[in-house]
């Protein structure tokens, strides 16, 4: 696509759900550095992730973790969804945690004792009924489960449990509800994870109905995956459901999107335009963690580098790639890629930000706007939210 209108048309109907916790503590398995101004529960993650929205315009809804997030009272959910509306933002995906409690050692849903399978799976239908409340659409389920040694459990007894789950979960899914399924290659189990990669996950989901589909976290492939086959792949089948953004240099290392490898991050989204993904069938989310940099920039960049990678992606000429394509020109189609890619969209970015009436440096407008002093000053007293809290 090289009409610049049509660029921008595409680009005012994006949106990106920043993750409630990505606001709080959160860091490295070793230590996490607390600072000053972190919100102390769900209602101030919420009004900082207004302000993200607020200045990029592309940010309009909020995951919640549960139970990180969880609220007291016959009718908080519903409260904290009107709270959120009120500020400009709506609450986006519900995700559930089976892997900190001390019966999940050694696994939840894939447990060898039925007792703490059912309590995994009690916990997944309470996060739909959350869902009801808040008038969420999406569940997001990652499973630590595995096993660290061989013979320590049976294998394929596990995937008959996972199964099992699953199906018990996904029955109580309303009509307009889906379960999205993320996988992971490793960590916390070393010697086999249940849910390892995205064939697995494909295949549960495709047993399961048009309402299950695949998660692609960009930071759970081992080095070298090409993560774009997948996209295309999954988009093919009709079954990729979401993306948790971030980036990796190692492994699972949660830094801000683009940032490690921002070509890759072009690369999946070129694929994603081009399999029809870039609707709001697929949801663009960020699962983050930001220990040494401010929370708020952290997100507002992270936006921005999606806003960007995908200005580029959309920048591609299809017609010159097809042709190169379809003679065989390799170094031609190559450089029809590159050409989209080295494109500076930044000025692109400006001025689509002023036609939607906002500032055209989220950055510095946010730097402006004394919100972080703010913060500073009046979130004193209480328990600051982090991972696990």
């Amino acid at each position: 696509m090289t009409d610049l209108a049509a660029v921008k048309a595409a680009l005012k109907t994006q949106a990106v759900e920043t993750p409630s916790w990505a606001y709080g503590n959160s860091g490295t398995r070793f230590k996490v550095f607390a600072q000053p101004g972190v919100p102390r529960d769900p209602w101030e993650k919420l009004a900082d992730a207004a302000k993200v929205h607020e200045f990029t315009g592309v940010a309009p809804t909020v995951a919640l973790h549960i139970p990180w997030d969880k609220v007291d009272g016959s009718d908080a959910y519903a409260e904290l969804a009107k709270y959120a509306e009120e500020r400009g933002v709506k609450l986006g995906a519900i995700n559930s945690n089976t892997f900190q409690d001390d019966a999940y050692k050694l696994g939840s849903i894939c447990h060898p004792d039925a007792a703490v399978r059912r309590k995994a799976v009690d916990h997944l239908l309470e996060c739909v009924d959350i869902m009801d409340a808040t008038g969420s659409r999406d569940l997001k389920l990652w499973f630590a489960d595995g096993t660290n040694y061989p013979g320590q459990d049976d294998i394929r007894e596990r995937q008959d449990r996972l199964a099992e789950g699953l199906a018990e979960v996904y029955g109580r899914l309303g009509d307009d509800q889906r379960m999205l399924l993320e996988y992971k290659f490793f960590e916390p189990a070393f010697y086999h994870t249940d849910v390892p990669d995205w064939g697995t996950a494909y295949a549960h989901c495709l047993k399961l109905g048009e309402k299950a589909q695949v998660v692609v976290d960009t930071g759970h492939h081992a080095p070298g995956t090409n993560i774009e086959f997948i996209v295309a792949t999954l988009l093919r089948e009709g079954k990729l459901g979401a993306f948790d953004f971030n980036s990796r240099f190692y492994a699972d290392d949660d830094l801000m999107v683009g940032a490690a490898d921002p070509f890759q991050l072009f690369r999946i989204m070129y694929e994603v335009i081009r399999g029809g993904g870039f609707s709001p069938d697929v949801a663009f989310m960020l699962d983050q963690c930001h220990n040494i940099e401010a929370k708020i920039p952290a997100i507002i960049r992270s936006v921005m580098n999606v806003q960007e990678a995908t200005a580029k992606a959309l920048l591609v000429d299809r017609e010159a790639l097809d042709a190169a394509q379809r003679s065989g020109d390799v170094l031609e189609a190559n450089a029809v890629i590159m050409d989209a890619y080295n494109t500076d969209v930044r000025p692109l970015l400006r001025s689509l930000r002023e036609e939607m009436g906002l500032e055209p440096d989220p950055m510095g407008a946010y730097r402006r706007s004394g919100w972080a002093e703010k913060i500073v000053e009046e979130r004193v007293g209480g328990q600051q939210a982090g991972w696990g809290a």
